[in-house]
């Protein structure tokens, strides 16, 4: 399969006059343009072909949600993801009894461990992100605070014993246990974000103006932010702040995508108990206290930087692929290179995605 008549866009700026060569779900070239038709060959008439976006926060979409636990619901939100150009995701469970986080941990292995349909490709699961049960009950936003619960060995124990698919940890710093319980995961693998957490520098809080957990992030090189880029969760001025604080390799765009994504304004969704709404294109809790997620998929966000943060676009699609595949250890993924899998989006000036291939397998088109 030869794409060509593309602008490819690279971590570093956008190219034209190249082609890309696909072989048996990897890249295998990428060359000056030779090809401008003929059988396998994809004339993309000028539009954009980027890597495939990687989104590391998705709850859900379509009225499906990972704590489903089943293979049909993991499907339909890999499907709906795959129409916004992504190819590889974590799918996020909820705070919920330890029990019912295990059997979601346990559908996605068994999930991912069956023969592929080759009749129906779709976003691959990349593995899971685990966002609770250890938070902050001060930060819990639509989380349910009745299974809240600090980290502790026996409990860290039994998500580790799960280590083969948890690829990352949301975790409140602060908690009693916590600090043991991120090296215990950062020791097997699994990529620790802190989150939903009331954690401060010191103590004293009052009249004195002291950082917390977002300042600290902000101010340590090491450490990349996630941002839901939808509109709605974070204003444009603390976007752009974001962006001048950590540079374009220290932002990963995630959608936070719950089971409201993909309905129409107005739906109402459970988020594990908790009823949710639709309204105005984000996802609240019923009664309009918390936001409960986004309604978005990745190309919203990538859109969302360049229009509205005055990001380059090269720098914006780096945000949903290079950045997050470093965040947890995806390699072959998340960019245009030889020996690269062939996991591509399709969009054009515009930013509307107009086709996603997964493996070199087209997996959802316009």
């Amino acid at each position: 399969m030869i794409f060509t008549n593309a602008r490819l866009i690279f971590p570093d700026g956008v190219r034209d006059g190249l082609e890309l060569v696909a072989e048996e779900g990897k890249i295998t070239a990428i060359r000056e343009q030779t090809q401008s038709g003929g059988e396998g060959v994809i004339n993309l008439q000028g539009n954009y072909l980027a890597p495939g976006f990687i989104d590391l926060h998705v709850h859900g979409a379509l009225g499906r949600d990972t704590m489903e636990a089943s293979a049909e619901a993991f499907r339909a939100i890999c499907d709906f993801h795959a129409s916004g150009g992504t190819t590889s995701l974590l799918l996020t469970t909820a705070t919920a009894p330890i029990e019912k986080i295990i059997a979601a941990l346990n559908a996605v292995r068994d999930s991912t461990h069956q023969p592929r349909r080759r009749s129906r490709p779709s976003s691959a699961i990349a593995g899971v992100h685990v966002e609770g049960p250890f938070i902050s009950k001060a930060k819990r936003g639509a989380q349910r605070e009745e299974f809240i619960q600090d980290p502790s060995p026996a409990r860290v124990q039994q998500l580790l014993d799960h280590a083969d698919v948890i690829k990352r940890v949301t975790i409140a710093p602060e908690l009693s246990g916590a600090l043991e319980a991120i090296e215990n995961f950062q020791t097997r693998g699994i990529s620790v974000s802190g989150g939903h957490s009331d954690a401060w520098d010191e103590e004293r809080r009052g009249v004195y103006r002291v950082g917390g957990l977002l300042e600290f992030a902000l101010s340590e090189p090491r450490i990349s932010c996630e941002l839901i880029a939808d509109g709605h969760h974070v204003s444009p001025t603390l976007m752009k702040m974001l962006y001048c604080a950590k540079g374009p390799g220290g932002i990963c765009l995630v959608t936070d995508a719950t089971a409201g994504a993909g309905l129409p304004d107005g739906s109402r969704f459970s988020l594990f108990g908790n009823d949710c709404i639709v309204l105005g294109g984000v996802c609240l809790l019923a009664d309009r206290s918390a936001l409960a997620g986004s309604a978005s998929r990745m190309i919203q966000l990538v859109r969302m930087m360049v229009s509205d943060v005055d990001v380059p676009v090269h720098e914006a699609v780096a945000m949903a692929t290079q950045n997050p595949a470093r965040a947890i250890g995806l390699e072959g993924k998340g960019r245009l290179a030889v020996g690269a899998d062939a996991d591509l989006v399709i969009f054009s000036p515009e930013l509307q995605v107009l086709g996603t291939f997964a493996g070199g397998e087209n997996i959802w088109s316009n």
